[in-house]
C-alpha cells in the first residue's frame, strides 16, 4: 500500500478511537510518574498512527510493515534492554504498560513489538557476545531490522526437545537444515534466532540472516486470526551459517525457554489491553444502544455482564502489577510467570466474548474491534504456551510432579 493511501485510511479515521482505560481500584497510584509518561505517549501514538488503519489491514489480511519504524522510534522494541545498545533502558513494569497499550489496539501488533524486543533482541543481549551485541541491537531498537525467533516445528510444539532442526560443522562455518512454522514476523525478517540440534544433540541458538542460500521465509496465508500480523515458516536447506553467528552464552532448552519467559511476561500485560479495549467498546456501546424505550446499560442482565467484566480485568491488573514488581527484582518464576499469562488470556477471551454478546449482531463487524480481538486472542490462547501447558507448569510447580512425561 501506498504513504498515500495509508494517509488517506489515517485522515478518514483520525479521532475515532475514544478509548479510557478501566482503573476501578486507583492502580495509577501505583505507578511512577515515568510509567505514566510512557503509558501516555504509547496510547497516544497508537490513537493517532493505529488505530485509524488497524481494521484496514486486518480485514485485508496484510502486516502495515511501515510501522515497524515508528515502533522502534517510540521505544517498542526491547524497552527493558541496555540503552548502551541504543535501547530503552526502562523497566519490567515499563515493558508490560508498552505490550498492553500495543495490544490494546491489536495483538498482532503486540506480537510484532514482543518477538522483537523479548525473542530476538533479548536472547542476543542475554546469550550473545559482544560484537553480536554492538552488531545487531541498535539496528533492532530503531527498527532498521526487524527480526523473528525460529523454535516451533511442524512436529514439536509443546514439546520443543523434540526438534530435529540440525546443523553440522564444516571447516568455518556450520550447515543447518530443517524447518520452522508459525512464526511471527518471518515473511519480512532480516534475521532469525533459531534453535537447533549440533551432531551432539545438543540445543543452540544461531542468527540466521536474510539472504544467506537456502533459507526461505514462505508466508502462512488463510488465517482468520491475527490478520494484522505477518506468519510465516523458516526454511533451512544446507544454509552455511558462519560460527560467529553463534550465541556462545548458552546451551540446551534453558536458552529458548528463557527467551519464552519474557515474552509470556509481555503477553500477560498485553492480554489485559485486549480485555480492557473490549470492556470499553461495550460499556460505550450499552450507554447509547435503545431498548425497550431506554439504554440497554440499565438492564440487569447487561450490567451484571460489565460488573464482571471488570472484576476480571481488575484481579488481572493487580496481578500483573505485582509480576512486573517481581521481575524488576529479578525473582519472577517460570511459573508465576505462566499464571498470569494463562489467567490474563483466558480472561481477555471471557471479556471479549460478553462483549461481543453486549453489542449483538453489531459486535462481529468491523465497525468495532471486538470480534478482531476474539480472534486474536484465539492465538494468544495457543502460543508460547498453551493454555493447557501453563496448566501443567503450574501443577508441577505446586505438586513437584512432572506431568509432561
Amino acid at each position: 500500500m501506498s504513504e498515500f493511501n495509508i494517509s488517506d485510511i489515517l485522515d478518514a479515521n483520525q479521532g475515532k478511537d475514544s478509548y479510557v482505560a478501566p482503573d476501578f481500584y486507583g492502580l495509577d497510584d501505583l505507578l511512577t510518574d515515568e510509567h505514566k509518561l510512557v503509558r501516555q505517549s504509547v496510547r497516544e501514538y497508537v490513537k493517532k498512527e493505529l488505530s485509524p488503519i488497524i481494521e484496514h489491514f486486518a480485514q485485508k489480511a496484510e502486516f502495515p510493515i511501515h510501522i515497524v519504524k515508528q515502533l522502534g522510534k517510540i521505544g517498542a522494541f526491547g524497552p527493558q534492554l541496555p540503552t548502551k545498545y541504543g535501547c530503552g533502558g526502562m523497566d519490567y513494569t515499563s515493558y508490560g504498560i508498552i505490550m498492553q497499550e500495543l495490544e490494546r489496539c491489536d495483538s498482532g501488533i503486540r506480537s510484532t513489538a514482543s518477538v522483537q524486543g523479548s525473542l530476538v533482541m533479548y536472547p542476543i543481549c542475554k546469550f550473545g557476545s559482544e560484537e553480536q551485541k554492538q552488531r545487531f541491537l541498535p539496528r533492532l531498537a530503531s527498527g532498521d531490522l526487524l527480526g523473528c525467533f525460529g523454535l516451533t516445528e511442524p512436529d514439536h510444539g509443546s514439546n520443543p526437545g523434540g526438534m530435529t532442526t540440525h546443523f553440522i560443522e564444516k571447516g568455518d562455518h556450520y550447515v543447518l537444515n530443517g524447518a520452522k512454522m508459525w512464526i511471527s514476523n518471518a515473511p519480512f525478517a532480516d534475521l532469525a534466532i533459531v534453535w537447533a540440534k549440533n551432531e551432539a544433540g545438543k540445543i543452540h541458538g544461531l542468527i540466521v540472516e536474510r539472504g544467506m542460500e537456502g533459507f526461505s521465509t514462505p508466508t502462512t496465508h488463510n488465517k482468520w486470526s491475527l490478520r494484522a500480523s505477518a506468519t510465516g515458516e523458516l526454511v533451512f536447506d544446507n544454509v552455511r551459517v558462519p560460527k560467529n553467528n553463534v550465541l556462545p552464552g548458552v546451551s540446551g532448552l534453558k536458552g529458548p525457554l528463557t527467551c519464552l519467559n519474557s515474552a509470556r511476561y509481555g503477553i500477560s500485560w498485553g492480554a489485559l489491553g485486549a480485555a480492557m479495549d473490549c470492556y470499553h467498546t461495550a460499556l460505550t456501546y450499552s450507554k447509547q444502544r435503545i431498548q425497550f424505550g431506554k439504554p440497554i446499560a440499565g438492564f440487569q442482565l447487561q450490567q451484571k455482564k460489565l460488573a464482571e467484566m471488570l472484576t476480571e480485568i481488575t484481579k488481572a491488573q493487580l496481578l500483573v502489577w505485582r509480576l512486573g514488581q517481581l521481575m524488576d527484582k529479578g525473582i519472577a518464576s517460570a511459573a508465576q510467570i505462566s499464571l498470569a499469562k494463562r489467567n490474563n488470556v483466558e480472561i481477555a477471551l471471557s471479556v471479549a466474548r460478553e462483549a461481543r454478546q453486549i453489542l449483538g449482531g453489531m459486535g462481529i463487524t468491523g465497525e468495532f474491534p471486538i470480534m478482531r480481538h476474539m480472534m486474536n486472542l484465539e492465538s494468544v490462547l495457543t502460543y508460547e504456551g498453551t493454555h493447557d501447558i501453563h496448566l501443567l507448569i503450574l501443577g508441577m510447580e505446586i505438586t513437584g510432579e512432572n506431568a509432561f512425561n
